[in-house]
């Protein structure tokens, strides 16, 4: 048994852990340390921030998830100005092994280990996921994060994508405002404008142009809340916006991907696991025309680890681990 260090750095928090894994798999993961990426400069400061709140020195192997694409001999954070360059990795960290991996990759690892007793469904059969073929993997937060993973006979393959990153396709006349709106701002607007923490704030001012509403805030930090409790009825209609949208890509993307199961993960995902099934999440993940029979049959589950990111991380190294 090996002991290890889990990182998942995502555009907001850098998350700590201590792992133990054995044989390719992860066989304890301690509890989370959580640092806010804006109150440090840099990885390696969070890094020696978390050493001390260990209060020993720590392991010299990692498995770390990065919410980048891991190309190039320097790593520029999505939504995050956090610079991180590969090649010095073991120094900084006084590491002699790692692994570094997309943080949606992660999450495809965690989702090849974990038992089904961590997956919720949401939609489509309630059957567990399948044992073969090919699962596809999406979840919101500070942006929106995509994977695939394929199981076969020689085990379970990860593919880290940027799926986030297409295109956003509006599917009637409010979406049509919402993507005038977004274009004005941004010019190109993938999904994950939309689909993402963040986007509900985008949605947000969308609807209220729409009615013609002054608003005070568009800060997606106080109008969560407000979704999620039903306090602000505008909110509320652009969280429910936010749902059908998560069901059109995550439909779109399982059709591209030859998915024969769809897991929701994210920060955001589990923020909305209740109100998903009540929204028009399954009727948009179904609603593709000629395939819609065959939509109706993949088994949607929601993720329901409190951190895949770091579980997924350890797993990733335990598969992984070649130095």
């Amino acid at each position: 048994m090996m002991e290890i260090v889990a990182v998942d750095i995502g555009g907001t928090h850098a998350r700590f852990a201590l792992a133990q894994v054995e044989g390719g798999r992860v066989l304890d993961l301690a509890h989370e340390t959580v640092l806010k990426c804006a109150e440090h400069a840099s990885l390696q400061t969070a890094w020696e921030a978390f050493a001390v709140t260990v209060g020993r020195p720590l392991p010299r192997a990692a498995g770390i998830a990065v919410a980048c694409p891991v190309t190039g001999e320097v790593l520029q954070m999505t939504n995050n100005p956090w610079i991180i360059r590969p090649g010095m990795i073991r120094e900084k960290l006084s590491l002699d092994h790692y692994v570094l991996i997309n943080d949606f990759g992660a999450v495809g690892h965690a989702v090849a280990q974990l038992g089904p007793e961590h997956f919720r469904p949401i939609c489509g059969p309630t059957e567990p996921l399948p044992t073969a073929g090919v699962i596809s993997i999406l979840g919101p937060g500070t942006g929106l994060g995509v994977a695939m993973l394929v199981r076969g006979k020689a085990g379970a393959q990860v593919i880290e994508t940027e799926g986030g990153h297409v295109d956003f396709a509006p599917l009637d006349v409010i979406e049509d405002a919402i993507l005038a709106r977004l274009r004005a701002r941004y010019r190109r607007v993938s999904i994950e404008r939309v689909v993402s923490g963040p986007g509900l704030a985008n949605i947000y001012g969308a609807l209220a142009d729409i009615e013609g509403r002054a608003i005070a805030s568009l800060d997606d930090k106080v109008l969560w809340p407000q979704a999620l409790a039903g306090a602000d009825s505008l909110a509320v209609s652009a969280l429910d916006r936010l749902c059908m949208s998560l069901g059109s890509v995550a439909g779109d993307i399982a059709l591209a991907q030859g998915a024969q199961g769809v897991v929701i993960g994210g920060g955001v995902g589990l923020r909305i696991a209740d109100h998903l099934p009540r929204s028009g999440f399954a009727q948009r993940f179904r609603a593709k025309g000629r395939f819609e029979q065959r939509m109706a049959s993949i088994p949607v589950h929601l993720i329901t680890h409190p951190q895949p990111g770091l579980f997924g991380a350890a797993a990733a190294y335990a598969a992984n681990d070649k130095g």
